[in-house]
């Protein structure tokens, strides 16, 4: 028996509790006006966004998008979690300055295999619909891609910064390149959708959406977009390919240890979009710790965050201990290779800093060659593998 329906709460309260922390709410009149029809005939919008499975694992990042369906899925609210199988062949260009190689099929599928169970662990299996846009883009024949491509101009989708910015710089653009946003737009025409979420950088996409399901013969979904969560590394958007991401399957240890070691300013920017509330002011040590434990919370339980909090507090090394094999190279390069920096100076000012044991043995020197041998590498208070030297 499928469970009843939530009421939908009248527009006002939706729409104000629905633009905290966004970016862009296109169209926030219509929106409303929708909201309201919503609420006076107690019939749901249909919510989707889209996730393109370019790396297995999910991160926080993508949590940022996924919290907001959540948000619409406690208010009554149809959601789409829709799986990127075919747009991901293609590859998103959104923010790359060079063309990037299309995924294989069999990587795609390896990729999205765990996309629909990790989603669950923040929308409610039974309330959420799983989509892969496979399923219409793959019966399209080349007069329908003919038929799609004729419903956009080339000189607006030349108009996205990215594609701007490469062109005046006279760098590559790819035809397939130019079909991404239309594809991700005819999702929504397929979908019906009323509103999509996105990225901030993929509003020039979810304009695509809009323009689509006009001429269509559709009325234009409503677009909403979400900050972008910087990674680790406090410069760059999280990702798994850059290496700066903390993905929602990182083992509660390893989740925690990533998270203490991002610097105040990130933390303050972390806050308000994955816990939705302020950082303490004068108290950086224990809110970058609260932080910590709620995401483990989150993702793995009560239990875990305060069995991995009393860890942390007791100055305990990590209990999960993964083994790495590098080549003999000085200490800096021997960190960065095994995963504890993110780049060669990074690891530097983490061995000058004292953060870096071998055995147990505090370094100082990022110069010194570590000789072939087994040694236990730790990075600050809980990233540690075996290492294999050789």
């Amino acid at each position: 028996m499928s469970e009843p329906r939530r009421p939908i709460p009248p527009a006002e309260e939706q729409l104000e509790l629905l633009a905290l922390g966004t970016v862009d709410l296109t169209e926030r009149s219509e929106l409303l006006e929708r909201l309201s029809r919503s609420h006076e005939q107690q019939q749901p919008l249909l919510v989707k966004a889209g996730f393109d499975p370019t790396a297995p694992d999910l991160h926080l990042g993508h949590t940022v998008l996924i919290e907001k369906m959540a948000q619409f899925q406690r208010l009554g609210h149809d959601v789409v979690f829709l799986v990127g199988d075919y747009t991901a062949m293609i590859g998103d260009p959104t923010g790359r300055n060079s063309l990037r190689p299309p995924l294989t099929e069999a990587a795609i599928r390896e990729n999205a295999r765990t996309y629909t169970e990790q989603c669950f662990k923040i929308l409610e299996r039974e309330r959420t619909r799983i989509e892969w846009n496979s399923t219409w883009l793959s019966r399209l024949d080349f007069r329908d891609v003919i038929t799609l491509a004729s419903r956009f101009n080339l000189g607006r989708m030349l108009e996205r910064r990215d594609f701007k910015e490469r062109l005046h710089e006279g760098r590559q653009i790819a035809m397939h390149e130019l079909l991404y946003p239309l594809v991700q737009g005819y999702d929504s025409v397929q979908l019906q959708t009323d509103i999509e979420l996105g990225g901030a950088d993929q509003i020039f996409n979810l304009n695509v959406g809009r323009h689509l399901m006009s001429c269509y013969g559709q009325r234009p979904q409503m677009v909403l977009t979400m900050p972008l969560l910087v990674g680790l590394d406090g410069v760059e958007k999280m990702s798994k390919s850059k290496g700066n991401h903390v993905a929602i399957l990182d083992e509660p240890d390893t989740m925690f240890g990533k998270i203490m070691s991002i610097s105040d300013e990130l933390m303050a920017q972390w806050y308000p979009l994955l816990l939705g509330r302020e950082v303490v002011d004068g108290q950086p040590l224990e809110s970058k710790k609260a932080l910590a434990a709620a995401l483990v919370e989150r993702f793995w339980g009560a239990a875990a965050a305060r069995d991995t909090l009393e860890w942390w507090n007791a100055d305990r090394p990590p209990r999960n201990v993964e083994r790495r094999e590098v080549a003999s190279a000085p200490l800096f390069k021997v960190v960065q290779l095994a995963g504890g920096a993110q780049s060669g100076s990074d690891a530097q000012r983490k061995i000058k800093g004292g953060g870096v044991y071998l055995d147990g043995v505090r370094q100082q020197d990022p110069m010194a060659v570590i000789a072939p041998g087994s040694y236990q590498l730790r990075v600050g208070k809980l990233w540690v593998v075996q290492l294999q030297v050789q």
